[in-house]
């Protein structure tokens, strides 16, 4: 027999503490790491829903588990659709589409004189603005 690996002993761990068993409740460890026993059909079943929901520690009625198998099956027929697709010339890259940096000209124009934007401060010294210390640091 060989150890468990971590997630092994998370799961049972989880099933513990739900005071179940994943094997009485259809769902050993080898069938949860293959998708909950589903290896060629990406669907979830209402049985799938109502075991994810006690791990998730989801109280669900059984409208509920009906309209959330439709959903999830529908979210993981879709990825298994994106699964499929043939990648194998595409280039990695960050984006889908080029981006252009969209920044206009820098152009220099002639800005306030010293003296005048000085005057207009609360505080100047040196020919600087004056600010309170922030740091508490001497100079």
């Amino acid at each position: 027999m060989s150890t468990p690996s971590p997630q092994e002993t998370a799961e049972s761990q989880a099933s513990a503490a739900l005071g179940r068993d994943d094997t009485a409740a259809g769902l050993g460890r080898d069938d949860t790491a293959a998708g909950l026993g589903r290896e060629d059909v990406a669907g979830l079943g209402r049985e799938d829903v109502a075991q994810l929901a006690r791990l998730a520690r989801l109280a669900l009625t059984d409208e509920e588990l009906d309209h959330f198998a439709g959903q999830l099956s529908a979210v993981l027929d879709a990825v298994a659709e994106v699964g499929k697709a043939d990648v194998g010339d595409v280039p990695p890259m960050t984006h889908a589409v080029p981006l252009t940096n969209v920044t206009r000209e820098d152009v220099v124009i002639p800005s306030l004189p010293r003296d005048v934007v000085l005057a207009q401060a609360p505080a100047a010294e040196d020919d600087r603005f004056r600010v309170p210390q922030i740091l508490g640091e001497e100079e």
